[in-house]
């Protein structure tokens, strides 16, 4: 645990008792801070009464003696309009700081030298945030990797020379850290997500370019217009930027050509890596990821060496692309943290013969950005919310079915698959949706998935049942 020593003496009002908001309240008070935590759940302020943690309505204090407000990321800090006690400690001028701000000023108290990269954008960068933490534990480098990849930052070991922190931050989590300084800052992509907590695609896209703009080395995705005009406002700003890019050639920085990763430096640029054979890093957003994590790595002082050593032993990332079970010629792909059309993408880009399972809480947008990949797909199989949107876009130009459930899915998609005479087909949980219709969060989505398939008759699992983060 990382005591918040940074706070010892303050006294902080706490909002959100779920499993990040309970280790950063341990780590307040660990660190000598006067914390009073609440949240709108009852049966999770009793959990932290019985942890020890002093709890009482937030209404009924004193704004005037607070020193900070300590949000849980998810609690809503301006849309669709702020959360009650982010009125209340606005009204009080208390300022409003979460879990990621606690550990960056840790950081710059205890340790203000020791490497830290910090991942964020719309897709990929769960991958990208393990990839980077691989590459460095098989460098021999020890490793923190925590965030919003499901490990609470605040739980991590503390900071001190030496030790390199991965962390993957939420636009909810960056909204709430307005001192964020990595050494090497990743913003791999931008497109239209969460825009009922943003407003605004605009409000969306600068809370992102926050992360890169406290950083010591921008590394930027250059394969959208949001991203390229941030890393040239940066730039334009005397900032340090690496750009990437898995679709064309950058002047400095690292991108794709097919599976092969070229440097750009200097005015020349040459192959630095080879993708191909490389399960877990196939398709092209996964060498946008690669891009990221090799531009971060250099950045914090590993060498291309070390970095073209970690890759092939890369296992990936469960509820990604995560081939689960096979059942003779048909493969069993969990897609699950697809949570809107642009993840969804580069699983229908990389896979053939498809039978879709897709649906849940939709986003915006719905599927239609996919329909030049619907020649990939056999079937799809609808569930949740979205399912008769869904089949509108679809449409004549997909058969269909509306499942509605994803064990129902599941059983059709299968025997259907099982009667193709292709080559491999692939039964794919890739939903282009939110779970919260139907599932807690995209992980629980998954590991139903796995187990819906694990009942099927004569299937050869190749995982076991995954721990859930909640």
């Amino acid at each position: 645990m990382i005591a918040a020593t940074a706070f010892k003496g303050k006294k902080i009002a706490l909002f959100g008792l779920g499993g990040s908001g309970m280790a950063t309240a341990h780590a307040l008070a660990a660190g000598g801070a006067d914390v009073i935590a609440y949240d709108d759940n009852r049966d999770r302020v009793a959990a932290a009464e019985e942890a020890g943690i002093a709890t009482q309505d937030l209404r009924t204090v004193d704004w005037g003696d607070m020193d900070a407000l300590v949000l849980a990321p998810g609690v809503p800090l301006t849309h669709p309009r702020p959360h009650w006690t982010v009125d209340l400690a606005s009204a009080a001028g208390v300022e409003i700081i979460g879990d990621i701000e606690l550990f960056a000023r840790q950081r710059r108290m205890e340790a203000p030298d020791c490497p830290f990269i910090a991942i964020t954008g719309t897709n990929g960068k769960s991958t990208t945030t393990a990839l980077v933490a691989h590459i460095l534990e098989h460098a021999g480098r020890d490793v923190q990797m925590g965030g919003n990849i499901g490990v609470a930052v605040m739980s991590l070991e503390p900071p001190k020379d030496g030790r390199f922190f991965v962390l993957e931050c939420s636009s909810y989590q960056i909204d709430l850290a307005p001192t964020l300084n990595p050494t090497a800052g990743i913003l791999l992509n931008l497109t239209a997500d969460h825009l009922d907590r943003h407003g605004s695609m605009q409000h969306y896209a600068d809370v992102k370019e926050r992360l890169v703009a406290g950083s010591d080395t921008a590394v930027i995705g250059v394969d959208d217009n949001w991203c390229v005009m941030i890393a040239d406002r940066l730039e334009h700003e005397g900032r340090k930027v690496m750009r990437i890019s898995k679709r064309h050639a950058v002047a400095e920085g690292i991108y794709a050509e097919g599976d092969v990763l070229m440097q750009a430096q200097n005015g020349a640029s040459g192959a630095i890596v080879e993708l191909a054979g490389i399960a877990t890093l196939r398709g092209a957003h996964n060498a946008q990821n690669a891009a990221a994590a090799i531009a971060a790595c250099l950045a914090v002082g590993l060498s291309i060496d070390e970095i073209k050593a970690a890759l092939p032993d890369f296992a990936g990332l469960n509820h990604r692309m995560q081939p689960v079970a096979r059942s003779g010629r048909v493969l069993f792909v969990n897609d699950s943290k697809a949570t809107n059309a642009e993840a969804t993408s580069p699983a229908l880009s990389t896979f053939k013969d498809v039978y879709w399972i897709a649906g849940g809480l939709p986003k915006q947008g719905g599927i239609a950005s996919l329909s030049g990949l619907f020649n990939r797909v056999r079937k799809a199989y609808l569930i949740g919310e979205a399912a008769p949107a869904f089949a509108a876009t679809l449409g004549d130009r997909v058969p269909y079915e509306i499942s509605e459930t994803l064990d129902r899915a599941v059983l059709h998609a299968a025997e259907d698959a099982a009667r193709d005479q292709g080559g491999e087909p692939i039964v794919l949980l890739s939903p282009a949706c939110a779970s919260f219709d139907q599932y807690r969060n995209f992980e629980i989505r998954g590991n139903a998935f796995v187990e819906h398939v694990s009942k099927l008759d004569g299937v050869n699992m190749l995982v076991g049942q995954q721990e859930t983060v909640t």
